[in-house]
């Protein structure tokens, strides 16, 4: 597939509906807008996944899943300034388009829609979706306040401006993904959400645009994630239904390396987001722990099918 990040500008009339093997870029929504319908007029569904770039295997596993489900696919890339509490953190992402742009055309993306950020959030912009209550409290919407309001507000953007009948989002970032869901519900979006597991590297690492900021000590202790989460889903094997036994067990795998700092570490439904006190139906079981100035976060998802055998 040829690489084709180049300027929609220069385009002199819509791409035809058939597989051409090229990938349009659209800087505009006036692009985007054109050629999704064109799209719709042919019949065909139309599935998303939104980006802030950085591209890495989790982001691909999503795209190829995007295949699949659907007949075109478009990738938005863009670095939501609303969703950093931190101006640094927004300063220090990384963007390089045009190695993501590769990327996606390598795996089969459609359309890439790279728009500035006066597309999304023009002159006197003052509208926000926030979520008052649900799974945007706690854990990462208490670390991060303004967070899930900015999250909310641009996925809402990009779902207008789109108009897919799929979205696809990983399930590393699990409570967003339940904040996308309350939202998809809750304002009737047409729109039908699917979640892709975790991709890891050898090590059981997430797969992060942040593990690049990782010195090689640090990265090495990252590993200690995963196993922490894997010593919970043991217990959860051997029937352990007590959610502040697992996450003991969890805190003090992590307390491993010393080079780790907790942020939180919980057990929650893995719609609602609230705590749990026994584990039962859909779990999650989330942290967020800080190695050097890099902040990852991570979760390990179960569903309970079984009676206790005997766990405290």
């Amino acid at each position: 597939m040829s690489s084709v990040f180049r300027d929609p500008t220069d385009m002199q009339e819509l791409p035809s509906p058939s597989d051409s093997g090229e990938m349009t870029v659209a800087r505009t929504d006036t692009l985007l807008r054109a050629q999704t319908h064109a799209w719709r007029e042919h019949g065909l569904r139309i599935s998303f996944v939104p980006t802030m770039g950085a591209l890495h295997e989790g982001h691909l596993a999503l795209v190829r899943r995007a295949r699949e489900v659907a007949d075109r696919v478009v990738v938005s890339i863009f670095v939501n300034p609303a969703q950093f509490d931190d101006d640094r953190d927004l300063v220090a992402y990384p963007r390089n388009p045009q190695r993501d742009a590769t990327l996606l055309s390598a795996v089969g993306c459609h359309l890439l829609f790279l728009p500035p950020a006066e597309t999304l959030y023009p002159e006197g912009h003052c509208t926000w979706v926030g979520l008052d209550g649900g799974p945007s409290t706690g854990l990462e919407g208490e670390h991060r306040p303004s967070h899930f309001r900015g999250v909310a507000t641009v996925v809402a953007k990009l779902f207008n401006l789109v108009q897919p009948d799929i979205a696809i989002f990983g399930e590393k970032d699990a409570q967003q993904l339940a904040v996308i869901r309350q939202m998809v519900r809750d304002l009737h979006f047409p729109v039908e959400i699917l979640s892709h597991p975790t991709i890891r590297e050898e090590d059981g690492l997430a797969h992060s645009s942040r593990n690049a900021r990782l010195d090689t000590q640090e990265r090495r202790a990252a590993a200690v994630i995963h196993r922490a989460l894997t010593r919970a889903g043991e217990l959860i094997e051997q029937g352990e239904r007590s959610a502040e036994t697992i996450r003991q067990a969890v805190r003090q795998a992590l307390h491993g390396d010393r080079r780790v700092r907790i942020d939180y570490v919980d057990v929650v439904d893995a719609d609602s987001y609230e705590p749990l006190e026994r584990l039962r139906g859909r779990v999650v079981v989330p942290v967020a722990v800080r190695l050097g100035d890099t902040r990852l976060i991570d979760n390990l998802r179960v569903e309970i099918d079984s009676p206790e055998k005997g766990g405290s």
